[in-house]
């Protein structure tokens, strides 16, 4: 009978990890899910090695536990490339197209080097850099900021959430097709910002001195419908609601 493969050495160090990662936080599933865009369930899923994390899960695990992210995601980068199974016939990815091109490995690793020696504070990693003004739609709009692209221009406000110190808003591009969360704060304070849809998030943190930073990355969706748009500050967590039925003024 065949047996189930084994977790590679790769995913398994992830794992163990992430569990020191929330050891060191002393937060429960539950609260783990109050204070991330992601459920109780998935949580548990990242935890036990069922299922593997979104990179955005692990940026914000590494910072609930006051931890630098860096060799977290160096884990993270490593357990998402794809090996060379049993006999030497390659992996497929996990995305299911087939082997990442050696380019694309290339790439990979290059980033690991950069979230290592990029300067902290610099709030949105992982987030791509576009040129000002450039149009981008759909995946290839996936973790550029709307602000360095055109999507700004038609965007619409689906849905808000305010709180007493902030107001977060669920945006959407119709050209673009895609949607982030945008936070309207007082004062100068530390904020993250990020957007889901199902398991599929993005975030992007911004400390006190970052007076301009107030969106996340985008997110390719097909409509704004079952989006969710959230905002933590001052420990502090609002989320707009799933569902965008009218669009408000921009």
């Amino acid at each position: 009978m065949r047996q189930p493969p084994a977790a590679a050495p790769s995913d398994e160090q992830l794992t163990a990890c992430l569990r020191e990662l929330r050891d060191r936080t002393g937060l429960s599933l539950a609260a783990l899910a109050q204070r991330t865009p992601y459920s109780k369930s998935a949580w548990h899923r990242y935890l036990t090695g069922i299922k593997p994390p979104p990179r955005s899960a692990v940026e914000a695990l590494a910072r609930l536990a006051g931890a630098d992210p860096a060799r977290a995601l160096a884990l993270w980068e490593t357990a998402s490339a794809p090996g060379p199974a049993q006999g030497g016939a390659p992996v497929p990815a996990r995305t299911g197209r087939g082997p990442l091109p050696a380019l694309t490995v290339l790439a990979a690793v290059a980033a690991v080097v950069a979230a290592l020696v990029a300067p902290s504070g610099s709030g949105v990693p992982g987030a791509r850099a576009v040129m000002a003004g450039q149009r981008c739609h759909g995946r290839a709009c996936q973790g550029v900021l709307p602000g360095a692209s055109a999507c700004a221009g038609d965007a619409q406000t689906r849905s808000t959430v305010a709180d007493a110190d902030y107001t977060v808003r669920l945006r959407y591009s119709p050209s673009c097709g895609t949607a982030w969360s945008q936070v309207r704060v007082s004062g100068a304070v530390a904020r993250e910002v990020s957007v889901r849809a199902g398991e599929d998030a993005l975030s992007a943190t911004y400390s006190a001195d970052d007076v301009r930073g107030d969106t996340s990355p985008m997110l390719a969706v097909p409509s704004p419908r079952g989006v969710e748009a959230c905002a933590e500050v001052a420990g502090k967590l609002a989320c707009t609601g799933l569902d965008a039925d009218a669009a408000q003024q921009p």
